[in-house]
């Protein structure tokens, strides 16, 4: 891990973190995907429900690590995203996750079919697995801004574990962080697996 602390705006932060995660080698990423599917094991219940994600781009992970988060567990959720008449971003829908039957979305992504289950939905959840840019000692996460998963994580129980799946050197010291942002509880990373992250606001 790298700690630092960077400097500037989100923006800024935004791009610098994607061009790094550009220039990692793809058999790098590779291994690290195959890293974080064999936490998986040691972090889910059979009981559990988790909210995951597919990853898109360069973000950590692959639809094979929610393939197998779903042998783990009770019940997959994967993200539906909506937006108002003006367009600005809803808190995500929510539809259980079916190998094959995924649909194409909006932003590249990949979503469950209908029927889709409420926003608060996210309250059922054990783990949440959220996409993020970089996270910092402190639980601040930093993810592409638009702004759906500080929307929806609010809903969350006190006892659910908020898990920011980043790379290694992407756990910094401080991030830039607001009121509404909602802080991660905890990290998952490729070489350390899931680890807990202090609030010391």
């Amino acid at each position: 891990m790298v700690d630092g602390v960077l400097a500037g705006t989100k923006a800024q932060h935004r791009k610098a973190l994607l061009a790094a995660r550009r220039a990692v080698p793809d058999a790098t990423r590779a291994a690290e995907t195959l890293a974080l599917s064999d936490h998986l094991a040691d972090i889910v219940g059979r009981e559990d429900t988790v909210c995951a994600y597919l990853p898109v781009g360069t973000e950590p992970g692959s639809s094979e690590l929610v393939d197998r988060l779903r042998e783990l567990c009770a019940r997959v959720l994967l993200p539906v995203t909506r937006s108002d008449a003006e367009g600005e971003p809803l808190a995500l829908l929510w539809g259980v996750y079916v190998p094959g039957a995924l649909v194409a979305a909006r932003f590249g992504l990949l979503e469950p079919a209908e029927p889709w289950l409420p926003s608060s939905a996210v309250a059922q959840a054990n783990l949440v697995l959220v996409p993020a840019l970089a996270v910092d000692r402190r639980g601040v996460r930093l993810g592409r801004g638009g702004g759906f998963y500080d929307r929806s994580l609010a809903q969350c129980g006190p006892d659910t574990k908020l898990i920011a799946v980043v790379r290694d050197d992407e756990v910094l010291m401080e991030l830039p962080s607001e009121a509404h942002d909602v802080r991660m509880t905890h990290a998952l990373t490729p070489k350390c697996g899931l680890f807990a992250l202090a609030d010391t606001a």
